[in-house]
């Protein structure tokens, strides 16, 4: 289930994996179907998601280490810590709307510590692109639904991509969820790292962002963005 992101996933969405792999496979789908396959993962009880994280959890552990992935002495089995992942990967809110962001990254150093420095904020900036995605798709869904001209979509569409490095650099304290090492053939740390994010900071964060490319647009603008949005 690694990604080993380098570089983005879909905005809140789970990423199967190595961060959440589930934001590859959003970025391709249109929102109502991200949305469809939400509500059939409300459905099921929360045992059953339960043992299917847990599942899953073990599946990748035995592939990491059999990979050569390990932790750190005296940190947290790789097991349960992919246990949280999984788990947190599964909850979603009233909205159907995922309750954390989940990005990883992967980076090689001479040391653990500047191994693991660089594959943290190339998390971030995976978290990021993910923001980006989810609302991305909300604006062209209020074109189809009428909510926003197309002129206006085309205007909150391009501050959107411009405003990735405001949204990484609005991001506030992650939360650590996986991590993992193996030494490389030439003696380097490769450090992987799993990161959480929680979804109502991540909607903040990217409206802090958006206001900010669009202050030339005028209130009126904006709080039709914000209806839009839900913000």
């Amino acid at each position: 289930m690694k990604k080993f992101v380098i570089c983005m996933f879909a905005l809140f969405a789970f990423a199967a994996t190595g961060a959440n792999a589930q934001t590859d496979n959003d970025a391709s789908k249109t929102r109502k179907e991200m949305l469809a396959e939400r509500k059939e993962i409300r459905k099921a009880s929360k045992a059953e998601l339960d043992t299917k994280a847990v599942k899953q959890a073990r599946k990748e552990a035995k592939r990491l280490k059999k990979e050569g992935w390990k932790t750190s002495p005296g940190a947290i089995a790789l097991e349960k810590q992919l246990d949280k992942s999984y788990l947190m990967q599964m909850e979603y809110d009233e909205d159907l709307y995922p309750k954390y962001i989940m990005a990883e990254a992967v980076s090689v150093g001479g040391n653990y510590d500047a191994a693991k420095m660089q594959a943290m904020e190339l998390a971030k900036i995976s978290l990021a692109g993910q923001i980006q995605t989810e609302v991305t798709a909300l604006i062209e869904n209020s074109v189809s639904n009428k909510q926003l001209g197309n002129d206006e979509a085309v205007s909150v569409t391009k501050s959107i991509m411009a405003a990735k490095n405001l949204i990484s650099q609005s991001l506030g304290r992650t939360i650590p969820v996986m991590e993992c090492y193996r030494l490389t053939a030439n003696g380097n740390h490769e450090v992987l790292v799993r990161i959480a994010y929680n979804g109502d900071m991540a909607k903040a964060a990217a409206k802090r962002a958006i206001q900010e490319q669009l202050e030339s647009e005028g209130d009126a603008f904006q709080k039709k963005l914000d209806e839009i949005l839900g913000w």
